[in-house]
């Protein structure tokens, strides 16, 4: 299976057009989408031409790169006899992500993601990414679900030095 990576290139300054947030800091995290045309949540996870990768804090949010795959299935249930090349090739394209947004995915794909340590996240329609992004931004510099602390290594943010205290 052909795959193709392509990634964000910094100037001299290390400045790019694509960064929406300055530089990398604790609690950053790697999202990926499947995409069909680079701007919106749209395709399954299996029939996805494109996974773009993004990294996320509470400060905002930059691109990071993109991975184009040539085999891809049709959506149709039919697949073909590579299928695991293909799922393989993908979930080895999530490495270093904590969590990916989908169209669809199917159950035995879905494991593999889970087994990859990768929260996978369906969303109910076609969404352009930079909404999803601009979500979970709002949602870090808040108070983040569980899922999301988890994702981000922050399962321990709980305050409980009250335990300390004497009566």
């Amino acid at each position: 299976m052909a795959v193709r990576k392509l990634r964000l290139v910094e100037d001299a300054d290390g400045d790019t057009t694509l960064a929406a947030r300055p530089e990398r800091k604790r609690g950053t995290m790697k999202i990926a989408f499947t995409t069909q045309d680079m701007k919106t949540v749209d395709a399954h996870f299996a029939s996805a031409r494109n996974i773009a990768v993004y990294e996320v804090d509470d400060a905002g949010y930059r691109f990071l790169e993109a991975m184009q795959f040539d085999n891809t299935s049709n959506e149709e249930g039919k697949h073909t006899d590579d299928g695991e090349d293909r799922i393989a090739a993908k979930i080895g394209a999530l490495d270093g992500c904590a969590i990916l947004f989908v169209k669809a995915i199917g159950g035995p794909a879905a494991a593999k993601v889970v087994a990859a340590r990768v929260h996978p996240i369906k969303v109910p329609e076609p969404e352009p990414i930079t909404q999803v992004l601009d979500r979970t931004v709002a949602m870090l510099k808040g108070t983040p679900p569980p899922w999301l602390r988890k994702a981000l290594g922050k399962t321990d943010e709980r305050d409980l030095s009250f335990l300390d205290e004497e009566d």
